[in-house]
């Protein structure tokens, strides 16, 4: 019941279902479903629904304010001491992009701060991992930056930015991203993911017409399907993945460059978690010397 109760303080917040669920990634039909559980569970009506606005009535009111209580005890529940020989288990949540690179070097540092402390790595997709941070099934999570903005209880702090690149066959002749991208077969960023959304907003905004071959949500997938000329790709320039096959090679978008952003997300306040804090602090110490990706060859 925690996810309804945080879309009951959203919508207190924006006003609107349609304006709380632009904020904490929802729809507005699923914000009205949500509201309408809880109200179900709960036995009375939470707002007085005028025309596209919701105002809460005094039953809502008063449940607010124990459901702001409620979201603040459990947010709580995974808080740790601070205490370099704390024991216990930690558990991050992270992409696969950044479990051989960004997060390896972040854990050298990290276990020597806390060597007691176990840790258990959980792997996902961001929008999964999003939704697992949101529920308390882990503590932390390195992903991508949600397209549609965070929920009101979780804070990000953005570790790395890595630059979409069209990606094709070695023997390709020409540098024309947007010539070569409508001529050959395209390799799409699986749309649902965060990262295929932010290539679908790229190509609507260019008027980009692309002839839709295969879509997958794996990089290393697409890297070695364009080494196989099965056609070309915009992906992000994923340290994991470089430098590419030498029978691959990445044209710059130039000015038109947009970027998949990494960061790390917890839930707030920061101030009583140190041990994510600490996380987070060699998460950003070894981001500065991670590999950068090459321009265009």
């Amino acid at each position: 019941m925690i996810p309804e109760l945080r879309t009951l303080i959203a919508v207190a917040r924006y006003g609107t279902f349609a304006a709380a669920g632009e904020h904490i990634g929802l729809t507005q039909s699923a914000v009205s479903s949500q509201i309408k559980r809880l109200e179900e569970s709960l036995g009375f009506e939470l707002f007085d629904r005028t025309g596209r606005s919701a105002t809460l009535n005094a039953a809502g009111g008063m449940t607010l304010a124990r459901a702001e209580e409620i979201v603040a005890l459990f947010s709580r529940l995974g808080e740790l001491p601070n205490d370099e020989n704390v024991s216990g288990l930690l558990r991050i949540g992270a992409i696969a992009s950044v479990q051989s690179t960004l997060l390896a070097r972040a854990l050298v540092r990290f276990r020597k701060k806390f060597p007691q402390l176990r840790l258990r790595i959980v792997p996902g997709v961001s929008m999964h991992l999003m939704d697992q941070l949101d529920a308390g099934e882990i503590d932390a999570s390195i992903m991508i930056r949600p397209p549609l903005g965070m929920l009101p209880e979780l804070t990000w702090q953005s570790l790395v930015h890595e630059p979409f690149m069209l990606v094709v066959p070695g023997r390709t002749k020409g540098n024309d991203w947007r010539q070569l991208i409508q001529a050959h077969p395209f390799l799409r960023y699986e749309r649902t993911s965060f990262g295929g959304r932010m290539v679908e907003r790229f190509l609507r905004s260019k008027h980009l017409v692309v002839q839709e071959s295969i879509e997958l949500d794996e990089i290393q997938g697409m890297v070695q399907m364009v080494a196989n000329g099965l056609g070309v790709a915009l992906m992000p320039m994923v340290e994991a993945h470089l430098p590419l096959p030498r029978n691959v090679r990445a044209i710059s978008l130039g000015e038109h460059t947009f970027y998949r952003e990494i960061g790390i997300v917890q839930r707030v306040p920061v101030v009583n978690q140190p041990v994510i804090s600490q996380l987070a602090q060699c998460l950003r110490d070894a981001a500065e010397v991670g590999l950068k990706p090459s321009d265009s060859r």
